[in-house]
């Protein structure tokens, strides 16, 4: 798609037709050299060009929320014009919805390649970790996915990607609750308890960066293992409420 001002599908003009010819060295046998726009930059190619509005899309969005964020803004740092922004994703929610998919899969990625065996606790340290580090190396994306966002569907949200996590753990705490005369069928719920509280302390540790991250992990790991060692097979209230 061509911008009004001319652009190509790169964002740039083509070169005068009254301008130089191709390089004489091409036909001497010398490499090419790369096409080059009016400005003297490289051009890129449309795989290129979608990845960087890819990292640039990510930054902004992390940075000013999904509204806060427009296709002119990410144009402008591109170097490109808008129609550019448009061809490649459609629009803004386009390439928010890419952006998403590519974060929720590198962290499932992350945490799934963790886990790799072991005793049941050093399985849920690898779990934590991967969360941990995921957030340490990847900040910009786990900002948007946890920031609410009126194009997330109800696959692109925090919650159904704690969701998706938890599905990993599940069968690992499965089996544990199987060895020790616990309910199985409440596996499900307690990985869902267990991902939550590292998640959230996750969130919390972005912003303060402190204990170290191996530190924060041991935490979360004597609370939610020695929590587990400790279950009564049927945990009654002590209170008054009941219902």
């Amino acid at each position: 798609m061509n911008g009004s001002n001319g652009d190509t599908a790169d964002g740039h003009r083509p070169p005068s037709p009254t301008g130089a010819g191709p390089s004489s060295a091409a036909g001497s046998g010398a490499p090419a050299a790369p096409a080059r726009g009016r400005t003297g930059r490289v051009r890129m190619t449309g795989k290129q060009r979608r990845e960087q509005l890819l990292d640039i899309g990510r930054s902004v969005f992390a940075e000013r929320g999904y509204d806060g964020t427009s296709v002119e803004e990410i144009a402008e740092r591109a170097g490109v014009s808008k129609p550019v922004v448009y061809e490649h994703f459609g629009g803004k929610e386009g390439l928010y919805a890419v952006v998403v998919d590519r974060e929720m899969q590198l962290l499932l990625d992350m945490v799934t390649g963790a886990l790799t065996g072991g005793h049941s606790r050093e399985l849920l340290e690898q779990a934590a970790f991967a969360l941990m580090d995921y957030i340490d190396t990847s900040t910009d994306g786990f900002k948007i996915l946890v920031r609410d966002s009126p194009v997330a569907q109800a696959t692109g949200t925090f919650a159904s990607l704690i969701s998706d996590i938890a599905t990993q753990v599940e069968d690992i705490l499965g089996l544990e609750f199987k060895a020790r005369g616990f309910d199985a069928r409440l596996a499900p719920m307690y990985s869902q308890m267990l991902v939550g509280m590292v998640a959230l302390t996750g969130q919390w540790w972005l912003e303060v960066r402190k204990p170290q991250k191996s530190e924060v992990a041991a935490h979360l790991v004597n609370l939610a293992w020695h929590g587990l060692e400790g279950m009564e097979r049927h945990p009654k209230l002590v209170g008054d409420r009941k219902n």
